[in-house]
């Protein structure tokens, strides 16, 4: 396994690479790799004959009280991980080599990044659209591997690649569970024992509306209150968004007639991180095609 720094040894590998006709994938990270990462890599690994993992923590995507300071950093535990699962290149760079003195470029996707996440945090995706394209751009791949359990982020991204026509394949992953069925995320190490408990309300909720999404509830509102009543059950949890949406417009539901976006984000004290409390993020298509005829007769 290689490890570079520069875009310039990034670059020279990946075109390598093409020019002898293998087809290269990128799988971008902030590190703290969990086996929810690691997923994208298997995926990767099977899809492509180069992997490139990039680790970055990537400094526009933070808002000023934020947990950029604090974002866990595990680089060595990171390479460890990635030579286990076969990774062939890991592309750690410092940020002054992807945001170079004076940088002024930003890359924005308009619509898709304005609700969800974008409507708490209107920063975020700014930071996201414009360090994945530069990643894109370093990295040169055929495809890219994202998780779904940040899906807005996922169809941003499909957004600009096709908008840019960057000639890249956006490939969504599955989101990768705990066996209690909380979603992996590199923030889960903020929670102790009691909130990491309270946050399994998130799977509650989503198995609350996803049944009753099965058994014929359309009714937008209707599902929303039954997550809400999920959400309430964890009583120190403090919900963000709980909504209903396209899954590839991001437009909202009023009700639904066939798979929709149902996308959560809840916050939990935590006296771990910078900011004083931990923000989740989970989400399930309801109703995706083979379901979308109702629970079985």
């Amino acid at each position: 396994m290689q490890v570079v720094r520069t875009v310039q040894e990034l670059r020279a590998l990946s075109e390598a690479a093409r020019a002898a006709g293998r087809r290269v994938a990128l799988v971008p990270t902030m590190g703290a790799l969990h086996d929810g990462h690691l997923a994208l890599v298997a995926l990767a690994r099977r899809r492509a004959d180069l992997v490139i993992v990039s680790i970055f923590v990537n400094p526009t995507q933070f808002g000023p009280s934020e947990d950029l300071a604090s974002y866990p950093r595990t680089l060595d535990a990171d390479l460890a991980r990635c030579r286990a699962a076969d990774v062939d290149v890991v592309f750690a760079p410092a940020a002054a080599e992807l945001y170079p003195d004076g940088a002024q470029t930003f890359v924005e996707v308009a619509e898709l990044a304005k609700p969800l996440c974008g409507a708490s945090r209107p920063h975020f995706f700014r930071g996201v659209a414009t360090v994945v394209t530069k990643l894109l751009a370093a990295a040169r791949p055929h495809l890219a591997i994202f998780g779904e359990k940040d899906f807005q982020q996922l169809q941003v991204v499909r957004r600009l690649a096709r908008d840019l026509l960057l000639g890249v394949e956006i490939v969504g992953a599955p989101i990768v569970r705990e066996p209690d069925g909380l979603a992996m995320s590199s923030r889960n190490v903020y929670l102790d024992a009691a909130m990491r408990a309270e946050a399994l309300a998130l799977v509650g909720a989503l198995d609350a509306a996803e049944a009753a999404a099965l058994a014929g509830e359309r009714s937008a509102a209707a599902l929303l209150e039954q997550v809400r009543k999920e959400i309430g059950r964890a009583p120190h949890a403090r919900l963000d968004y709980a909504e209903l949406r396209h899954p590839d417009t991001l437009a909202e539901c009023a009700a639904i007639d066939g798979p929709a976006l149902l996308a959560l984000a809840v916050r939990f004290p935590s006296p771990r991180a910078a900011s004083g409390e931990v923000r989740l993020i989970d989400n399930r298509v309801l109703l995706r095609r083979h379901d979308a005829e109702g629970p079985p007769r």
